[in-house]
């Protein structure tokens, strides 16, 4: 059995989480087992779960304290002895790699799982670390062709040399199911409305403020529509004086930070993410495997789409135009709602399928470098 160093940084609600997990659950851990390196000021860490299946959990300084956080992590990697370490944090993979690097381990894995956004702070931060991004490491991983080009460059994408691994999910789980619907909607008081969904993190990517223009614009059509709001984040306060200031806080429904959230896809009729950038949504897969309209801008790259409930809008379109194509959408589809999990299976989306891939991958990669290694000693 191998044992391999995965890298999370921030393990809060959402994709990158939800990516991981996916992996880990359906991986031969007999053969693959998963050490879970994360900021110590991670939100969702889902310990209990892990260990169950085997894993276990580090703890680290938060990547805000770099040193620290380096130093944490080579701690551990001198402890285990790693053979393989996989990184998911994109352009800050420079850092673990770097320690990997210098500790021993023979295969360094760097994934790309999103891109930037001209309007982003973050976004200069990105862009001094993206030629970074390739040092160090021994494999180039990406979610998707867009994500790949933009973090390792055309080249190094068009030689081959970027392995891309579809974002997965449990496309039965995530299924459409009516009874599921019913409860839910009964619970949560739902009953006879039109349902927006959204589920994410309230951070400037996500465009969740452009996202209450829209939704203002569909309640002054539709009086019975809500938006159903799930998620956390630094632009909460905000959107909170937005929905005060637009008047339409009486249909709008906050859930807060939520684990449970297939049940809600169930509920929703429509799913919006007008998002800055994105890499490969995970919600957006999910709400499709559900049968739900997805509303995606089109700074989202099309590979989200796994069917033809996807619609791509652009983020210069008047929140107006958005409107009237959900509203248009959500009246065509809720006649005849059907799960479309099939649909994303044949897309590639599955994580049972998928999930083989990743194990040979890391097979593979392992042969290749002791490869390597036994032939530089026989020179």
């Amino acid at each position: 059995m191998i044992r391999v160093a995965v890298i999370m940084g921030k393990m809060d609600s959402g994709g990158k989480k939800n990516l991981v997990m996916e992996y880990y659950r359906h991986i031969d851990r007999s053969k693959v087992q998963f050490d879970f390196i994360c900021d110590s000021d991670s939100q969702a860490i889902p310990d209990e779960e892990i260990c169950s299946l085997g894993g276990r959990v580090y703890r680290v300084a938060p990547y805000q304290r770099i040193i620290r956080n380096m130093l944490d992590i080579r701690k551990l990697c001198i402890e285990n002895q790693y053979p393989v370490m996989h990184a998911y944090n994109s352009t800050m993979n420079v850092f673990p790699m770097f320690v990997a690097r210098t500790t021993g381990v023979p295969v360094r894995i760097s994934e790309s799982l999103s891109m930037a956004h001209e309007g982003e702070f973050k976004t200069v931060l990105k862009k001094m670390l993206k030629p970074m991004s390739k040092w160090f490491a021994t494999h180039y991983m990406a979610c998707g062709e867009d994500c790949g080009r933009w973090q390792f460059g055309d080249k190094l994408f068009d030689a081959g040399k970027v392995a891309v691994f579809k974002t997965v999910v449990n496309t039965e789980f995530n299924s459409y199911h009516p009874e599921v619907r019913e409860r839910t909607r009964k619970e949560y008081d739902l009953d006879g409305k039109m349902v927006i969904g959204h589920i994410g993190r309230f951070v400037p990517q996500k465009n969740p403020l452009f996202l209450l223009d829209i939704v203002a614009e569909v309640f002054n059509r539709e009086k019975d529509a809500v938006l159903l709001l799930i998620g956390d984040g630094d632009l909460k306060e905000a959107m909170h004086k937005k929905i005060k200031t637009l008047g339409i806080s009486n249909q709008i429904k906050y859930l807060g930070r939520r684990e449970d959230i297939q049940q809600f896809y169930n509920a929703m009729d429509a799913f919006l993410l007008p998002s800055l950038y994105e890499g490969l949504p995970v919600v957006g897969l999910e709400a499709q495997s559900c049968g739900l309209p997805m509303f995606f801008s089109t700074e989202v790259t099309p590979e989200a789409s796994a069917c033809e409930l996807s619609h791509f809008l652009k983020l210069s379109d008047s929140p107006v135009k958005w409107a009237e194509e959900l509203i248009k959408a959500m009246k065509e589809n809720m006649p005849i709602r059907k799960s479309r999990a099939e649909d994303v299976t044949k897309a590639g989306f599955d994580s049972v399928s998928e999930v083989l891939r990743l194990q040979k991958y890391y097979m593979d990669a392992l042969n290749e470098v002791k490869g390597k290694r036994k032939n530089g000693r026989s020179k």
